[in-house]
């Protein structure tokens, strides 16, 4: 997953967090960078035609960028229950956030064939707990 899917995925999330467009702030706290770097990217992903952005109003995604979104959140999901119930690794949503930008489709692809994954997912993401609503780690649901 590259910088601009993260943006993509951030763009989603956000604009489920704020129901309508994702603010400059939010996505610069959801992405711990700065708000210049969010207009920098936004601006980018418009050229793109990935996201439709109104100064002052936000950022939402289009139909492309939507779709791009959910591939990216859907390999975060992925990542982060193969830490958490394969690897058992204590800290997996630390560790899914630092390796989601070097995971490729391939790799997801592959990881996903010895997970346990809902059907549902990644809708089943809650963006303002910042995690599957479904991801359950040591017998209990997190």
């Amino acid at each position: 997953m590259n910088t601009a899917d993260q943006y993509l995925k951030a763009i989603y999330l956000a604009q489920r967090i704020e129901d309508g467009p994702a603010s400059t702030g939010t996505l610069a706290d959801l992405l711990d960078v700065s708000p210049a770097s969010v207009n920098e990217m936004v601006g980018k992903l418009q050229d793109r035609e990935l996201v439709e952005h109104e100064k002052y109003k936000g950022a939402s995604l289009t139909d492309e960028g939507l779709e791009r979104a959910h591939d990216a959140l859907q390999t975060y999901c992925i990542i982060e229950r193969f830490l958490a119930n394969v690897l058992e690794v204590e800290e997996f949503r630390e560790e899914a956030r630092a390796l989601e930008s070097v995971i490729d489709d391939t790799v997801a692809e592959r990881l996903d064939t010895i997970i346990d994954r809902p059907e549902q997912c990644p809708d089943c993401f809650d963006p303002e707990a910042d995690h599957c609503e479904l991801l359950e780690v040591s017998g209990r649901a997190d």
